[in-house]
């Protein structure tokens, strides 16, 4: 039996961390749970989940859909979508059955590549290796999720570039939804008609856009995400802030506006796994005066969840003496000067 090869192919970084990345998983568990309602799927579909922050990861190798569970997303650090390409082709010249002059192979491979952020990587060679290799042999539908994407980079891979404009509850189920039509839709098409051309449900009555690559695009850069470590368990969070822009006081005619990023929350994270999915460290940094709140620690409940020791590393703390614990060095909490510092911040 020939077979539908569906890869997801997700950005899990850390700017994906909270909500996005519950959404994403509770979203996978909706496309599973109404594709297995549908005998044409049933017949054809075989899914697999590709996962990529510094480095990408299979979490699911190509699985009958009736045997499919769908997994739990880990976070990582960095966005290298050329690393993630190359995996994926990769992953398809091992597992997608080819044709021969004695039996049709599978279909073509239906990819959803979901990314919220930058190339951490330069994704160049594995974009010409896919043009030149498998472009035509699979088809890319590729997701912004959000407005920090440059669209027109994906268009060089893709020619469906879409935009998920709002990223609540409601507008990612909707969004999920989409994708199971569609891979019904190109299920229904290749058993009954023989086309492998991936077939797109309308997108009419959800926030999500087809993109014009060829127009450039505003690159937004909406959050910011530091990586502590628990003073007292030892174990590692992340803190994610979300851009805000507000007036300036005593400018407000002017309609002047400031920059600083929000809380957002803080969450834990599996160390290793996080250290798995990274690759190299961050040389990025933001200024501490551009962050409003502080969190308590998600680990042990200290009431200080960002605090900087003097070796740049971000800990917690219930305002006595603390131990930092990724030196080790002892102190007492004090304040940073005037004008802040600058201190490191996650590459995704």
């Amino acid at each position: 039996m020939r077979r539908l090869p569906i890869y997801f192919l997700i950005d899990v970084s850390e700017s994906m961390v909270g909500e996005p990345i519950k959404q994403v998983e509770n979203g996978m568990r909706q496309i599973v749970q109404e594709l297995r309602t549908d005998p044409y799927a049933l017949e054809t579909a075989y899914i697999s989940v590709i996962v990529f922050a510094g480095k990408a990861k299979s979490l699911s190798p190509l699985t009958e859909l009736y045997k499919f569970y769908p997994p739990v997303f880990p976070i990582g650090g960095g966005t290298s979508l050329g690393g993630a390409l190359n995996y994926l082709m990769d992953d398809i010249n091992k597992n997608v059955v080819k044709s021969t002059e004695e039996q049709k192979g599978d279909w073509k491979p239906i990819v959803f590549l979901f990314t919220d952020g930058t190339p951490t990587d330069d994704p160049s060679a594995a974009f010409a290796r896919w043009n030149k290799d498998y472009r035509r042999k699979a088809n890319i539908v590729a997701i912004s999720i959000g407005n920090n994407v440059n669209t027109q980079m994906l268009g060089q891979i893709s020619d469906n570039v879409l935009r998920l404009n709002n990223t609540d509850e409601m507008s990612f189920k909707a969004f999920f939804k989409w994708v199971t039509a569609s891979i019904k839709a190109t299920s229904v098409s290749v058993s009954d008609m023989g086309d492998d051309t991936v077939a797109l449900a309308p997108t009419s009555g959800i926030n999500l856009d087809k993109v014009d690559t060829s127009k450039p695009c505003v690159v937004d850069e909406n959050f910011t995400v530091l990586l502590g470590k628990c003073s007292n368990t030892k174990k590692t969070y992340l803190v994610k802030y979300a851009k805000h822009l507000s007036s300036v006081e005593g400018l407000e005619t002017l309609n002047l506006r400031a920059t600083d990023f929000k809380l957002v929350g803080a969450y834990p994270i599996d160390e290793e796994t996080y250290n798995s999915l990274s690759e190299g460290k961050s040389n990025r940094y933001i200024n501490t005066m551009s962050l409003r709140g502080i969190p308590t620690c998600p680990c042990c409940g200290a009431q200080l969840g960002v605090v900087v020791c003097e070796c740049g590393g971000i800990m917690c703390s219930d305002g006595h003496t603390t131990a930092c614990p990724w030196c080790g060095m002892r102190g007492s909490l004090g304040k940073i000067a005037e004008g802040g510092m600058d201190i490191a911040r996650g590459k995704g």
